[in-house]
């Protein structure tokens, strides 16, 4: 298929297009490139630097006949940012994703893979987290998210629409030949900021919240490698159906805690990882993991990496080989 990749060359999205040109799809990037590197996306890919909130630019682009899938990566995803900062919220992951349905309806284009995320279904009545559970986020990036799955929902039945939105638990991890790896600019996941202290690019890692109704007072997640969550991408682009509107979550169904991490982190690197304890940040749930075996069912996904510290290792392999991100010699 000739795939538009929106995000393309972000964390998640470049390791995507990196297993959707393995696959033989062509591919196509646009990404504005303020949080993503023009070095991650892939070289057999299409490169156009473009923002969804430029309307016109992106119906030119995506013309009548050229492309004949979706996959969008573009949002912010800090969660106490978006607490902050609301509006810039959903003017990005909201208004400027309405602009891409806009321009695709318009090409009849009606096959999309949304990134979503597991922050739509808030603090979970049950763990593990299945798609059945109630929605109801408790910080603007999962409302933001929420509000995209009802458009693609509504999408469906208006003009035919399919769609399926993957609901992420926590990416990790770097591509399996270690091109390409997660850099966020400002770093803002636990597992990279857990290995910049190892680098010695940071003196200590800060732990938010010690008072948490868990076995040891932490966080607790779900981490799934990013490129497992790359082949359950592809998987869900093949097989979608149009005029459906479908959601899966994508995680492991293992959960750790913000101190198993660092502790695993310790024993990968052989560095000490000093930990702060501090306040707690708002908009974080105590404790979330998957059910993902609606994904199994349906597309018969299976992880490939199901021990943590071998995500951990990945990622600290390209982390080494790349101690300051895409911009490392």
């Amino acid at each position: 298929m000739r795939v538009f990749v929106v995000g393309g060359a972000g964390y998640v999205g470049s390791h995507c297009v990196k297993r959707l040109v393995a696959a033989g799809h062509e591919v196509t990037v646009y990404d504005n490139l303020v949080a993503g590197h023009r070095r991650a996306v892939d070289r057999a890919a299409e490169f156009i630097e473009g923002d969804l909130a430029d309307l016109v630019k992106l119906k030119q682009v995506l013309a009548p006949g050229r492309f004949d899938a979706v996959m969008h990566f573009a949002a912010y995803l800090n969660v106490g940012e978006s607490v902050q900062q609301p509006l810039m919220y959903y003017r990005n992951n909201v208004a400027n994703t309405l602009n891409l349905l806009e321009a695709m309806e318009r090409a009849r284009i009606k096959r999309i893979v949304f990134s979503s995320t597991c922050a739509v279904y808030g603090m979970p009545v049950n763990l593990p987290i299945t798609e059945e559970m109630p929605k109801d986020p408790i910080n603007p990036y999962g409302a933001t998210k929420l509000a995209m799955e009802w458009a693609l929902r509504d999408s469906a039945g208006a003009w035919g629409l399919g769609s399926v939105a993957l609901r992420y638990f926590n990416a990790a991890g770097a591509a399996a030949d270690g091109t390409i790896g997660e850099d966020h600019r400002p770093e803002i996941h636990l597992i990279p900021l857990v290995l910049q202290v190892a680098l010695g690019q940071r003196e200590s890692i800060s732990v938010f919240g010690s008072d948490y109704p868990t076995r040891d007072g932490t966080c607790i997640r779900d981490y799934i490698h990013v490129d497992d969550l790359a082949e359950a991408h592809l998987l869900a682009l093949e097989r979608l159906t149009e005029g459906q509107a479908q959601a899966f979550n994508v995680g492991t169904g293992r959960a750790y805690s913000v101190l198993e991490i660092i502790a695993m982190a310790r024993r990968v690197t052989g560095h000490a990882i000093p930990a702060v304890l501090t306040d707690r940040r708002p908009g974080d749930p105590p404790e979330l993991y998957a059910d993902s075996d609606k994904l199994r069912r349906h597309y018969g996904w299976d992880p490939r990496y199901t021990d943590v510290e071998e995500i951990i290792a990945s990622a600290w392999g390209w982390h080494r080989a790349h101690p300051d991100g895409y911009g490392s010699a």
